[in-house]
């Protein structure tokens, strides 16, 4: 990292009043610099209960836009506006397309109960909200399916298909894919999963986990929900971004692990023994988010620099209307997840 950028960029959010937040996926430049690093659920509770009135979000879309719902006094501001695959999956026209394709099956829309992954555009988390749905995480999203079962509803789970099949296969409850599944299929499931996905965990495969098996008969296997549900099946530990981090540094320095999840995370996750490296990237490819690895140190000079100078660009601003009925379901997340 430069320390000459390290340290023009530090002067910057110290006159400007900013906070500059980064998610474990940024490039190590970026986490290095950071004040505040974490996954969402952790981005969202700490950027937006932090005093500093400007918050300078290294991430992408969906990220900038939960913290300015959370706390619409801030002036939110993103180095670099990238966006996420799944979130671009689904808007509101294909949520409510995907209600009416429930409701010509017979699933009266008012027994339908909603959870959002926090992937999921502004827009999308106020439909979800406007029905008394929920946001989850990957951190707290077994919480909030308990809190949605209580319901006795369907729950409609989107965008991400394989966390919704995770947490039935985790329940033991039927679940489908909306426009995958049959029509009886639907009818049978107590969750219906929107056919979306993440396009780096897809990357991890069975076949994977058995190639470090053969190598390593001693290794643990540890993925995020985000992946399919047969690897899910056959790993030792399933966890967030951070529960990762919790469970790989649990570790003793020697215990070989190897990770399904985003490589810039896997790869600073434990330094090397005596020259030996005991931690491995679940994958023959380099699973790298191309959009979570676009923001640079001179974008968030640049970008500091122009909103000191009264030029802001790239600042998230929500029509009053979606952002409450957003924060609804935002802030219930929150709750049940203290």
């Amino acid at each position: 990292m430069s320390v000459e950028k390290a340290k023009r960029i530090r002067e910057l959010l110290d006159r400007n009043d900013a906070l500059l937040v980064a998610h474990y996926y940024q490039r190590d430049e970026i986490v290095e610099v950071a004040d505040l690093v974490g996954d969402s659920l952790e981005l969202a509770r700490n950027a937006s209960g932090n005093p500093r009135s400007l918050v300078v979000f290294c991430g992408v879309g969906f990220m900038g836009q939960s913290v300015k719902i959370l706390s619409p006094q801030k002036r939110v501001i993103m180095p670099r506006l990238a966006c996420c695959s799944m979130a671009r999956m689904i808007d509101s026209s294909y949520y409510d397309e995907s209600i009416k394709l429930m409701e010509s099956y017979g699933i009266k829309k008012e027994d339908i109960f909603p959870i959002t992954y926090i992937n999921s555009n502004a827009e999308v988390k106020a439909k979800v909200g406007e029905m008394g749905g929920v946001v989850c995480t990957s951190a707290n999203a077994s919480k909030i399916f308990e809190y949605a079962k209580s319901h006795n509803k369907k729950i409609f789970f989107l965008p991400d298909r394989c966390l919704g099949l995770n947490l039935a296969q985790r329940h033991s409850i039927p679940s489908a894919v909306l426009g995958v599944s049959s029509k009886e299929e639907v009818l049978r499931a107590e969750i219906i999963c929107y056919d979306g996905f993440c396009s780096v965990h897809q990357l991890f495969s069975v076949e994977d986990i058995e190639f470090y098996r053969a190598k390593f008969p001693d290794i643990l296997i540890a993925t995020h929900p985000e992946c399919p549900p047969e690897v899910v099946a056959k790993s030792d530990f399933v966890g967030s971004t951070s529960q990762i981090i919790n469970f790989v540094n649990s570790l003793e320095p020697t215990q070989r692990v190897a990770v399904g999840t985003e490589f810039n995370l896997v790869n600073r996750l434990r330094k090397p023994v005596n020259g030996v490296n005991y931690t491995f990237v679940l994958s023959s490819t380099k699973p790298e988010c191309p959009t979570m690895n676009e923001t640079t140190l001179d974008d968030i000079i640049n970008v500091l620099e122009a909103y000191e100078r009264g030029e802001p660009y790239n600042e998230i601003n929500l029509d009053s209307n979606i952002s409450a009925l957003a924060k609804r379901a935002l802030d219930k997340m929150m709750e049940l997840s203290k």
